[in-house]
């Protein structure tokens, strides 16, 4: 279970608790897991090495976010916007990627074992197949 609760990170952010947004924000290497982060922002985020194993991260926006190396075991991410994002060496193993926006996104050596992706289209992702 994460090292901190999602009031707590809001907090010592600094974020609007009625309307948190983690835009830019770095959280290279921080234990999320487990956390209910749906429908956030985290745009252009760095998330390098961040444990977000079984988040709840539906309609989540990751645009460009960085997320090499992260840690995405059993994520919900239906329908999370993952355009542009670096998800290199990103353990994705059981997650539902289900209609996610992968658009650009970068994916070399992401391990996909196991994940639904249905209607995600892959066909602009880089490093897939």
């Amino acid at each position: 279970m994460a090292e901190i609760s999602l009031a707590e990170l809001i907090a010592q952010l600094g974020l609007d608790p009625a309307r948190p947004r983690f835009a830019g924000v770095d959280l290279s290497g921080v234990d999320l897991s487990g956390l209910d982060l749906r429908r956030l922002i985290f745009r252009n985020a760095r998330l390098i090495q961040t444990d977000l194993s079984r988040c709840r991260l539906t309609g989540a926006d990751l645009f460009r976010a960085r997320l090499r190396g992260a840690r995405l075991v059993e994520a919900e991410l239906s329908e999370a916007v993952l355009a542009w994002s670096h998800l290199e060496g990103a353990d994705l193993s059981g997650a539902d990627l289900s209609a996610v926006n992968l658009t650009h996104a970068r994916l070399h050596g992401a391990d996909l074992t196991g994940v639904d992706l249905t209607n995600t289209d892959l066909s602009t992702a880089d490093g897939v197949g």
